[in-house]
């Protein structure tokens, strides 16, 4: 049983070696042999090997425990219990290191796993947020566009409203100025009629200074 436990100790600690440092692929093979290793009827049968183990080394040790104890009454030890003593010892100091060892690998492939699935989440993010940020410098450009745009035509309508004020003024003064020419109209076409009336009345006082005229000298 020794070589196996033996075996046992050497197969984990290549597995825990793998698992603590990086060699090529050989760290995804071993948590893929994990991985498989927990699926399935996996779990079961590693607990009832750890279960058996743990049996095996209580019985060990209880066996150690007594051929001290039978050392202590007699005041010494035969060579057949110390070579019983030391055979227990290192079986008991084997599947103590086996059952230590297989529970450090389970959890350097769980906290393994853990930390491959925040990889990925933290690239997932970094994916997420370079996007983010494409985006926010494209809105940024719309954005210094949109304001130039808005500055453009707070420009062009400030001209139109300077044309706008202009028009109004001469649109004002060329009123003023057809009110003007209207007045004086009114006013030639008065004193059209004014004249046009002392025409007439001209006209009869010289008909009839005409008429007087004749009428003296006949």
């Amino acid at each position: 049983m020794i070589p196996l436990l033996f075996l046992v100790l050497f197969a984990e600690g290549v597995v825990a070696l793998l698992l603590m440092v990086k060699i090529g692929p050989l760290r995804e093979l071993a948590m893929r042999g994990l991985d498989q290793l927990k699926t399935g009827k996996g779990p079961a049968t590693v607990k009832t090997l750890a279960c058996t183990l743990s049996v095996i080394l209580a019985s060990s040790v209880m066996s150690i425990l007594k051929i001290q104890d039978r050392g202590s009454k007699i005041g010494t030890v035969t060579p057949m219990d110390q070579v019983l003593w030391r055979t227990h010892l290192l079986e008991a100091s084997l599947m103590g290191y086996a059952l230590f060892l297989g529970f450090v690998i389970d959890r350097l492939h769980h906290y393994l796993r853990k930390l491959f699935g925040l990889r990925t989440t933290v690239g997932a993010s970094k994916q997420e947020v370079e996007k983010l940020q494409k985006e926010h410098k494209h809105f940024k450009e719309k954005e210094e566009r949109a304001s130039q745009e808005i500055r453009l035509l707070q420009e062009e309508v400030s001209n139109l409203t300077e044309k706008l004020q202009k028009t109004k003024l001469e649109l004002e003064e060329k009123e003023k100025q057809a009110a003007s020419a209207e007045a004086h109209v009114s006013a030639l076409q008065k004193q059209a009629e004014d004249l046009l009336l002392e025409y007439d009345r001209l006209l009869e006082d010289n008909q009839n200074l005409q008429s007087q005229a004749l009428a003296y000298r006949g």
